[in-house]
């Protein structure tokens, strides 16, 4: 359904954290699902279940619960939180064996915290039943934020269903609702640090501070790989900055402040291209022998080949794509056209600055 950004979540020189995985991310949440999933089901009495607020924006659905009420095929066994007795994956299953009029209903039990209850009710609804609008899974993850402000944007998107990129603006939207983190949780359950150059700086003076430390030493001190750190050494020994000038980040924010820009019409739009004018730039490309014949630019071409139907098929394709896609491919393609944004503008500014 999407494609989550993997620069949060392993920075480019971090190759592994000095960090086993902990009681927190995405691996944790694994391994409540596979506890859950070797719980044989009771048979539990219907009364004796509480309802708690819905996973969805608008409420249980009521068409659903007919269409369940009426089948005849077995329901998977329902979830509850065994503290609480509240149902925690199941609510339309539970209101149609009320509508059956049964007096039972086949459960599971989940013994741990009620914020662990809420991560499973999210992570089953994504993957199974009616599933959950794009209002729905944002409001999950404003939730998930709240509550786990320390969990990377790939972990909470793992657990929602959603892009990474959607994740990170629900993050901007909470604003100062959550404190900041300098790292955050993966989804495998290390800690990596949000900057590799914050790391690497932090190694770099460590390393001058003492320079018979092991690798390993300094790479659970400053959170970054023991790679990095013989990197870093190598740097430091040489006299350069521990940081290499590409990761400083400076390149990268000024991208992205663009692509703001861009989004609010402030930015000269002289680059802008009509779909005609895009297609006779692509059949230029094409013929370039320097792209066809090695193995990158064949890629992009095959790629910028399906774009270029997309740019003259456009109605056609939103005419046809059907209304419960509609919201989650739009994210999609919000996701990817940032990426190729960010891209056009790296490669213009690498254009302009050979030039000077």
């Amino acid at each position: 359904m999407h494609s989550p950004d993997l620069s949060e979540e392993k920075p480019q020189d971090v190759e592994d954290s000095t960090e086993r995985p902990g009681d927190d991310g995405w691996y944790y949440l694994r391994k409540l699902l596979n506890g859950l999933r070797n719980t044989p089901p009771e048979l539990i009495p219907v009364q004796s279940l509480r309802v708690s607020e819905s996973l969805r924006v608008a409420g249980e659905v009521e068409q659903h619960v007919k269409i369940l009420a009426e089948t005849e095929t077995v329901l998977p066994p329902i979830v509850v939180h065994r503290g609480s007795m509240t149902v925690v994956d199941g609510i339309h299953r539970l209101r149609a064996a009320a509508i059956r009029g049964e007096k039972n209903i086949r459960a599971q039990f989940f013994d741990g915290d009620p914020d662990d209850a809420f991560l499973l009710a999210v992570a089953e609804n994504v993957t199974h039943g009616l599933p959950l609008t794009m209002a729905d899974r944002a409001a999950a993850a404003r939730r998930i934020i709240t509550r786990r402000p320390q969990w990377s944007d790939r972990a909470v998107a793992s657990v929602v269903g959603v892009s990474t990129h959607k994740v990170s603006e629900v993050r901007r939207g909470l604003g100062e609702e959550v404190p900041q983190f300098s790292s955050r949780v993966g989804i495998d359950g290390r800690t990596r640090p949000l900057s590799a150059a914050a790391g690497r700086e932090l190694a770099g003076q460590l390393i001058r501070a003492n320079p018979e430390a092991s690798l390993r030493q300094i790479a659970r001190e400053a959170g970054i790989s023991p790679t990095t750190v013989a990197d870093v050494r190598s740097r430091v020994l040489r006299g350069v900055s521990p940081v290499p000038d590409k990761q400083r980040g400076t390149e990268p924010v000024d991208l992205r402040r663009r692509l703001a820009l861009r989004r609010n019409g402030t930015v000269d739009r002289r680059w802008k291209k009509s779909p005609d004018e895009l297609s006779a730039l692509f059949d230029t490309l094409r013929k370039d022998p320097s792209l066809r014949y090695n193995e990158i630019g064949r890629m992009l071409l095959q790629t910028l080949q399906y774009c270029t139907v997309t740019a003259r098929e456009k109605k056609k394709i939103i005419d046809n794509v059907p209304q419960h896609c509609r919201a989650s491919l739009a994210d999609l393609l919000s996701g990817y056209a940032d990426i190729w944004t960010l891209l056009a503008e790296e490669l213009r500014g690498r254009e302009n600055h050979a030039h000077q």
